[in-house]
């Protein structure tokens, strides 16, 4: 795509960046096939290659963003499934994070758009005012009818059945490894996740120990960012990622680390991508140190070679996230590791289609996200599995509040094959 950038524009290393985005793309429309929201509404500005038009006409204009441009930029899911159809190797991800930085700095949103954002990015991101808020959402959810705004509903249909208490387990300490010790990691523990579903770290935890990994949980370290970086709030994410990013630098500068351990694969994307948001920050060294130790949680069990396991007897529907698959390139692994457990996995129909979760996308768009996780719940139910695996928080909360098949991390999966107990989900639907 030929670019019209002027030299001033080009001193900028965002639009540098962008510039190198839009000539790699060459128009093909292969990732239009691939994209959920015009899979849904088909109209090509909700297509990568539509957006890509109109970010470049954007940026290359230096116009505040339009009404028009917006609407379609904030419908992306930010899936990342045409970059894994791409020849051609367009990296959207930071073609769409530059332009919503972008429109954040330039675009005056309506009032309650820009409330409902101010909210989200100062309570999701802390675990204690998020539990406060689903606590509060419990208390609404009944008279949920009456919200005039479909938005302000979503929130309160967000709400699990039970919020669990606070898990010491979280707390910065250290985890000694019972087996002969192969590695130290840091252990992510994320922040939405702390609020909504304590096992999933404890099995992590159980499970890396158990494999002969000593795992710290640091100290200062918090939200990855992630919510805040696909506002646009860039100093947000930026300050959340600089904790994290000290916070891991003195357990590699101390008793040093092999591998800094995610096992919420939207937060994975972000983080192995801080050397990029961090290049013209005095931190870029350390930012690119911490990237490039980042790692999904799959990614460490495989190197932890976890024993084959008998045959467990259950069948696992596997939900590959859209931020593992197409955002990290993690494809295989979740379901090798669990066929090595001794589980039989199966794979829903178009399993590289979003289920509408996508960060805070199921609250800030309900209509789209609600039409994506009917046709993922009902592709998943299809496989008449015994219960439904997935990598990440957000999509477990979003099948798992239309589905009746029990949803499951697959690290508590795979915590159970080796010794661990039964995951609670299990129990429940028992």
């Amino acid at each position: 795509m030929q670019t019209n950038f002027t030299p001033e524009q080009l001193k900028s290393s965002a639009i540098q960046r962008s510039n190198e985005v839009l000539r790699a793309c060459v128009h093909c429309g292969f990732c239009t096939a691939t994209c959920p929201t015009y899979q849904v509404l088909g109209d090509e500005l909700d297509s990568p290659r539509g957006r890509i038009y109109m970010i470049k006409d954007m940026l290359e204009t230096g116009r505040p963003a339009d009404e028009q441009t917006v609407k379609h930029v904030d419908r992306c899911l930010s899936c990342l499934a045409c970059m894994s159809t791409c020849p051609s190797g367009v990296h959207y991800m930071h073609l769409v994070d530059h332009a919503r930085e972008y429109i954040e700095q330039t675009y005056k949103r309506p009032f309650t758009d820009r409330a409902l954002r101010w909210i989200l990015a100062r309570v999701l991101p802390h675990p204690m005012r998020f539990r406060v808020a689903l606590l509060g959402a419990k208390i609404a959810y009944p008279f949920r009818a009456l919200m005039p705004d479909a938005r302000l509903r979503a929130m309160l249909e967000m709400a699990p059945k039970t919020i669990p208490p606070v898990n010491r387990n979280d707390d910065p300490q250290t985890f000694e490894t019972p087996a002969p010790k192969k590695m130290r990691v840091a252990l992510m523990t994320g922040c939405a996740q702390k609020a909504l579903n304590t096992d999933i770290n404890d099995a992590t935890i159980r499970l890396l120990n158990r494999s002969g990994a000593e795992v710290v949980v640091a100290k200062g370290q918090g939200c990855c960012g992630a919510l805040t970086h696909h506002m646009g709030k860039t100093a947000e994410s930026h300050a959340a990622a600089r904790a994290n990013i000290r916070a891991w630098i003195a357990e590699m500068d101390g008793d040093g680390l092999d591998a800094i351990v995610i096992n919420t694969s939207g937060c994975g994307t972000t983080i192995k991508d801080y050397g990029h948001m961090f290049r013209d920050d005095p931190m870029a060294k350390d930012a690119a140190r911490v990237a490039a130790i980042a790692k999904d949680v799959s990614e460490v069990l495989m190197d932890l070679e976890l024993p084959i396991g008998a045959d467990q007897d259950l069948k696992v529907a596997y939900h590959s996230a859209c931020s593992l698959q197409h955002g990290q390139q993690i494809k295989t692994h979740p379901k090798t590791l669990l066929k090595n457990a001794g589980f039989t996995v199966v794979e829903p129909a178009d399993p590289h289609l979003c289920c509408g979760s996508a960060g805070t996308y199921n609250l800030m768009q309900p209509e789209i996200s609600s039409q994506l996780k009917t046709r993922k719940v009902k592709t998943l139910e299809a496989k008449n599995p015994d219960v439904i695996a997935a990598g990440n928080i957000g999509c477990m909360m979003q099948i798992g509040s239309a589905s009746r098949v029990p949803i499951v991390h697959t690290v508590e999966l795979l915590d159970w094959a080796t010794g661990g107990p039964k995951p609670p989900a299990l129990n429940n639907a028992s």
